[in-house]
């Protein structure tokens, strides 16, 4: 299928506190002035987001974003946010009822591909407009994709690692590769663009283990490698919180100065990944932008019948310490 891809720089901001899930809104009515005639109804559209997990760091930044930017739409759509907590048979049985509740946009960032597709094909076979949202699906039964490039995303990592032993000139390199939830896009995207050039370099061991997105599960499994491993040059992981995870065991270990650690998220706020390039715990993560504003900017353009492209590909930004700073001002609203 031929793509089209729109590239958007990325703009996003951190809105702290989350708040409840709206079921129903009122209909807006309208009155014409001077007539004795009954309000007529102002269609109110209804847009229900899938989110696969909450409690990701990068996940609630981009509902918080959501939650801003529906104030722009005020009176025009009803938005509300489904979480799944990593759990494809409950973000399943979440969709099948959002299909029953009749809205009219289904906005899904889906926990895997293949559990989720035939779910949302239901959804768009029964009328319902959907965008998918940075993890792609094994078929485009969607109106439109929005999210970045992974692929390009994983090269950047691989080829910033590749640099850096080269640079160092370390031999036989110990690389270990933390990867997000297996059978996710991001995960296997991440993964193939990174290793294009991490296997290029000579004599390399690369070491793979899956800590699920999550922070505690990057320690734990970064632990056991500390325990089997002697030598360790670099660490991978496919986002800030796996990286983070595995440097604060190293740290503990007492080891983390023997090594580099390398993520992808790139979010601003004093817990973010780009403040932790700025402290020196990662050597250089890269910005995944959240895509929340624009999925829902999208969303709305959809709703009113306008055209919208089929793909909207987002560019990653490289977090490095010469340009964190500059980056962390531009991310970080407080």
């Amino acid at each position: 299928m031929k793509k089209t891809a729109v590239v958007l720089l990325f703009a996003f901001v951190l809105i702290l506190g989350c708040g409840p899930e709206q079921s129903s809104a009122p209909v807006t009515a309208t009155e014409k002035a001077g007539s004795g005639e009954a309000p007529t109804a102002k269609k109110v559209f209804k847009i229900a987001f899938s989110q696969c997990n909450s409690a990701e760091p990068y996940r609630t930044v981009q509902n918080n974003i959501f939650k801003q930017n529906v104030k722009k739409y005020e009176g025009e759509i009803e938005f509300a946010i489904h979480d799944a907590q990593q759990d494809n048979a409950r973000q399943v049985s979440q969709i099948e009822n959002i299909i029953q509740q009749g809205v009219d946009l289904l906005i899904v960032a889906p926990n895997e591909a293949a559990p989720l597709t035939p779910v949302v094909k239901k959804a768009h076979d029964a009328g319902i407009k959907v965008i998918c949202l940075e993890r792609d699906l094994v078929e485009p039964v969607y109106d439109q994709f929005v999210g970045a490039d992974n692929v390009k995303i994983g090269e950047m990592a691989g080829q910033f690692v590749k640099e850096y032993l080269e640079s160092k000139k370390v031999e036989a390199p110990v690389v270990v590769e933390i990867k997000g939830l297996l059978g996710t896009k991001p995960q296997e995207e991440r993964h193939d663009g990174a290793r294009k050039f991490i296997d290029t370099v000579p004599n390399v061991k690369v070491i793979e283990e899956v800590g699920n997105w999550l922070q505690d599960e990057g320690r734990k499994r970064m632990e056991t490698l500390l325990q089997a491993n002697s030598k360790i040059d670099v660490v991978y992981a496919h986002n800030d919180p796996m990286a983070i995870g595995a440097y604060i065991a190293a740290r503990d270990a007492g080891r983390d100065k023997e090594m580099i650690f390398v993520g992808v998220d790139g979010l601003g706020g004093p817990d973010g990944g780009i403040k932790k390039v700025m402290d020196g715990v990662l050597a250089c993560t890269f910005i995944y932008p959240p895509c929340a504003a624009e999925a829902l900017d999208f969303a709305v353009k959809l709703l009113r019948g306008e055209e919208a492209p089929a793909r909207v590909i987002l560019d990653p930004t490289k977090v490095a310490p010469e340009n964190a700073g500059e980056l962390y001002e531009k991310a970080t609203v407080e």
